[in-house]
């Protein structure tokens, strides 16, 4: 077969056509030349020329250089196609049966297993950038996009709270994920011969008790699926990479040591992202996610507070974000004149559903002392660990 297309991943658990389909056609031309005998073959390469690299990694001062073929212990990397890139978006036909789910890595990643825990039969589409799994959304490639927003450890991606903003997608879903961190290394080494270890700077720093104690040094790297299979191509026997189960089981890898982060009670929030709201209901516990800004004046912030608790309302998120396009805000001051504050966004996440009354209330109130607010969505907590 002579194929030649975008890069992209598909997530190896299930047989998979392209995963994305019904793009635009403003927005992509001619970007699949396939030959009469497409239909019956199975393998996709990557288009040539495309110029972007799966990812920059530090381990190349190391001599890590990976292998355009695959080493014999571990599965035909070759066979994965690369991910989605934000100027790479393509369409073809797919199974609309399935719902497809974006995330941002490559297979293996902690923001896959979420996608799967929330819908296991899924096809999870993987993509180069948090921009690019919204787009996708947007451009009715996939279906959902899975978006990490904090950590328990780590504390939030503020990154993440700006594209919520940017972007007019609705939250649908959460999913708590448990984190499993697990040391990994090519067949037939101990955990003793791992001498460094690569992995995503926040994977590095939560198991910091655990790797000072193996006297293992630390290499960053894009996400821990990125590193295990740098590992997992490099065939090296003294590197290793902090990653999950299952991109142990994709990359061939073996598993050295589980649970290695310092905090057992690790824990990652992920939304579920659609293109239309869910429909609030009252049958089992409900969560609302907001956003506003506020106008000036002595103990805003507090009244804006108050018409929640006066409700018996539980906030269970706050966070706050500099308004980017306008950061600075004239406001009254003393008698030299005016003076500039800083202007912020506000993020709440509080446990009422919008279909109660006490909810719709609130956010009545809530507007009073706002200047700009919008519901992000209302969806079902996530009740199960």
């Amino acid at each position: 077969m002579a194929l030649r297309c975008l890069p992209i991943w598909v997530c190896p658990q299930t047989p998979h056509r392209y995963p994305l389909a019904g793009l635009h056609r403003r927005r992509v031309v001619s970007l699949l030349e396939c030959s009469s005998s497409a239909a019956s073959q199975g393998a996709v390469t990557a288009v040539e020329g495309d110029g972007r690299e799966l990812f920059k990694k530090p381990s190349d001062e190391m001599g890590l250089v990976q292998e355009a073929k695959s080493v014999a212990f571990h599965r035909d990397l070759s066979m994965l196609p690369k991910p989605l890139s934000a100027n790479s978006l393509y369409s073809s036909a797919g199974d609309d049966s399935k719902v497809r789910i974006s995330f941002q890595g490559i297979p293996g990643a902690y923001s896959e297993t979420a996608a799967l825990k929330a819908y296991p039969n899924c096809e999870t589409v993987p993509c180069e950038h948090f921009e690019t799994a919204f787009q996708a959304v947007e451009l009715w490639l996939v279906d959902k996009a899975v978006l990490p927003i904090e950590n328990s450890v780590g504390g939030s991606i503020h990154r993440n709270y700006d594209l919520l903003l940017r972007h007019r997608l609705h939250i649908v879903q959460e999913v708590h994920l448990h984190v499993n961190h697990c040391l990994l290394g090519v067949p037939g080494v101990t955990k003793e011969q791992i001498k460094r270890v690569l992995s995503h700077p926040q994977a590095l720093d939560q198991c910091v008790n655990s790797l000072n104690d193996l006297g293992i040094q630390r290499i960053s790297a894009k996400d821990t699926a990125t590193a295990a299979q740098t590992v997992a191509s490099s065939g090296k026997k003294d590197i290793g990479a902090i990653a999950s189960v299952r991109a142990a089981n994709i990359y061939g890898l073996d598993i050295l040591a589980e649970n290695i982060q310092d905090d057992a009670n690790n824990m990652t929030r992920f939304l579920i992202l659609a293109r239309e709201p869910m429909i609030p209901r009252t049958d089992r516990p409900y969560k609302t996610s907001i956003v506003f800004s506020l106008e000036e004046g002595p103990g805003v912030l507090f009244k804006a507070l108050a018409v929640f608790a006066l409700r018996s309302i539980n906030l269970s998120k706050i966070e706050s974000r500099p308004q980017r396009r306008r950061p600075l805000r004239v406001v009254d001051g003393s008698n030299n004149g005016s003076a500039k504050s800083f202007d912020y966004l506000f993020y709440i996440d509080f446990e009422a559903s919008m279909a109660e009354i006490r909810a719709q209330h609130a956010l009545g109130h809530l507007q009073e002392f706002t200047s700009f607010i919008r519901v992000l969505g209302c969806y079902p907590m996530d009740l199960v660990r």
